[in-house]
């Protein structure tokens, strides 16, 4: 799980490069002013890229934060 936090930060490091490492668990649309629906798409076309999986449609909405994302990725088949 650990590989999986930094393997995800690196992700949102990589669309969100403002964010501080520090800053990175807690990001979510309201914390980070940048984190917009296209920001929202690109993070987890990458997310999908780096873990080899598919994100349902129905997933995008909820998927809204770095712990939800995470918690997402504990669950993937």
């Amino acid at each position: 799980m650990d590989d999986d936090r930094a393997r995800l930060a690196q992700c949102f490091a990589a669309v969100f490069p403002a964010l501080a490492p520090g800053e990175i668990s807690a990001a979510t649309p309201a914390s980070v002013p940048e984190w917009d629906s296209i920001a929202n798409v690109t993070l987890l076309a990458l997310v999908e890229e780096e873990f080899g999986i598919a994100i349902a449609p129905d997933d995008l909405e909820r998927l809204t934060s770095f712990e939800a994302v995470l918690a997402h990725l504990a669950v993937r088949a």
